[in-house]
């Protein structure tokens, strides 16, 4: 096998963990309840810390030789090292290894470049499994954006979901924007052009009735730079598609220009045209500075365990089991699976269910649901 070493280039937001938190590190000393914050955060990325130090492994083949030549040895495609989903994968592989000398199956999880990437490389065979946002899930099962050219991605498969990513509108206190509407004429940050996180602002704006091409200046950058240009004046409010919690929005709500998230409300048309997408909340525990006084509505995707048709049943089955006779201890591991629950893991899955993943649902009587036939 090919020793693989961690690629740090392999970001899906490009942060820089160490520049990041030394930055944070000293706001966050500013109060008593950011220091809370702060041991929160110790918690968090000291864990993505301790696991990049892992050795990963590629076998550099598809996934059909492999499995031909180890069928027990799989790779999980994530995203940044400094990233939830990396964070996840890890997490997974571990419960799988865990309990290897009973099933013999082997995982590993590897940095990537994020959703795009591992949907492609599933589906080509490099890798068998992976985490994406549910948005580009089914959008390369329908074939369209991305994957219009390529056509529908027909063997991609779910098999639950984790955490959701909200969609989240930050805005700088003295720009008096308290809605969505009052970006009209605003200095706005939607996204890296070609992100997904891009595309679910735009959609956001669309259901408010406005023109991003329009009706507001549109501010190009770096998503690990806005914070920055939101608290030098230099914008006055910026989107981002997200796990909680992030590093980049508590950057964002501890500077000296005080900020605040905007509410994302009147969401059901959207949901409708685009099934993908789910409510959920900012929470305010994990950004105490925030001028907000508690949790934000607002909408977004979730985060989707894929695989392919092609991988056995056997073995995408006993990775399901593995983790869902462990989701108890996920909440306690990480923050953003702390409300985490079979029912929510199995809702509105955006892609077509793998049968080894439902043999195991049908044997512990949960019922998952698709929003593709």
């Amino acid at each position: 096998m090919k020793r693989l070493g961690i690629d740090p280039t392999g970001s899906a937001t490009r942060v820089n963990p160490g520049t990041s938190m030394a930055k944070i590190g000293r706001k966050l000393s500013q109060s008593a309840s950011v220091r809370m914050t702060s041991a929160l955060l110790a918690t968090v990325f000291g864990f993505f810390t301790i696991t990049a130090v892992l050795t990963f492994y590629d076998s550099g083949q598809t996934t059909k030789q492999a499995l031909a030549a180890d069928k027990r040895s799989v790779v999980i495609g994530t995203a940044s090292m400094s990233g939830i989903y990396f964070a996840t994968g890890t997490l997974i592989a571990r419960t799988v290894n865990n309990d290897v000398k009973t099933h013999g199956i082997q995982c590993k999880a590897k940095s990537t470049k994020g959703s795009d990437f591992n949907i492609n490389a599933i589906m080509i065979g490099t890798m068998a499994f992976g985490l994406a946002q549910s948005d580009r899930v089914y959008e390369a099962v329908e074939g369209s954006g991305r994957w219009k050219k390529k056509g529908p991605q027909k063997d991609l498969r779910a098999m639950f979901s984790l955490h959701a990513e909200s969609v989240v509108l930050v805005a700088a206190d003295d720009a008096g924007i308290k809605t969505i509407q009052d970006l009209r004429g605003k200095r706005v940050f939607i996204g890296e052009v070609g992100s997904g996180s891009r595309q679910n602002a735009i959609h956001a704006l669309e259901n408010a009735g406005i023109d991003y091409t329009k009706d507001l200046t549109e501010k190009e950058s770096r998503v690990d730079e806005v914070s920055g240009l939101l608290g030098d004046g230099k914008i006055d409010a910026f989107f981002y598609t997200v796990g909680h919690p992030n590093i980049n929005l508590l950057d964002a709500t501890t500077r000296r220009r005080s900020a605040h998230f905007v509410p994302i409300t009147e969401v059901k048309k959207l949901l409708v045209k685009h099934p993908y997408y789910t409510k959920t909340a900012i929470p305010k525990k994990f950004y105490p500075r925030a001028s907000n006084d508690s949790d934000v509505e607002t909408f977004g995707v979730k985060a989707t365990f894929v695989t392919s048709a092609k991988v056995p049943d056997d073995v995408v089955y006993t990775i399901t089991k593995q983790v869902f006779e462990k989701i108890e201890s996920y909440r306690t591991l990480h923050p953003a699976f702390a409300e985490l629950t079979t029912d929510k893991m199995l809702e509105r899955l955006a892609a077509p269910i793998h049968p080894g993943a439902k043999k195991y649902y049908d044997e512990a009587g949960l019922v998952p649901s698709s929003v593709v036939k």
